[in-house]
C-alpha cells in the first residue's frame, strides 16, 4: 500500500507542480505585454516632450528676436484665427 500512496502523491506533486509552473508563464506573459505598452507610452510621451521643446524654443526665439506688434500678430493669427482685410485664408477640411 505504501507504494500505491508514494505514486498518488508523486502524480498530485508533479500536478501542482505543473499548474505553479502555467501560472507563473502566464503571469510573465501578460507582463510582458504590459512592458511592451509601457515602453510604447514612453515612446509617445518622449515624443510629445521634443515637439513641446521645439515649440518652447520657438516662442523663446520669437520672445528674443521679435517686436511685441509680431507677437500679437502671430497670436491673432493662430489663436483667433484673424487675417488681414486683403488676405485670403484657406481651410483644408478633408481631414488629411
Amino acid at each position: 500500500m505504501s507504494r500505491g500512496g508514494k505514486r498518488s502523491r508523486s502524480v498530485i506533486v508533479r500536478i501542482i507542480v505543473l499548474f505553479v509552473a502555467s501560472y507563473m508563464v502566464i503571469g510573465l506573459i501578460g507582463l510582458y505585454r504590459e512592458l511592451n505598452a509601457k515602453q510604447k507610452e514612453l515612446r509617445d510621451l518622449l515624443v510629445k516632450k521634443d515637439n513641446i521643446e521645439i515649440q518652447i524654443e520657438d516662442y523663446k526665439s520669437l520672445l528674443s528676436s521679435a517686436s511685441y506688434n509680431d507677437i500679437i500678430e502671430k497670436a491673432a493669427r493662430e489663436r483667433l484665427g484673424y487675417a488681414y482685410p486683403t488676405e485670403e485664408v484657406y481651410v483644408d477640411i478633408s481631414g488629411n
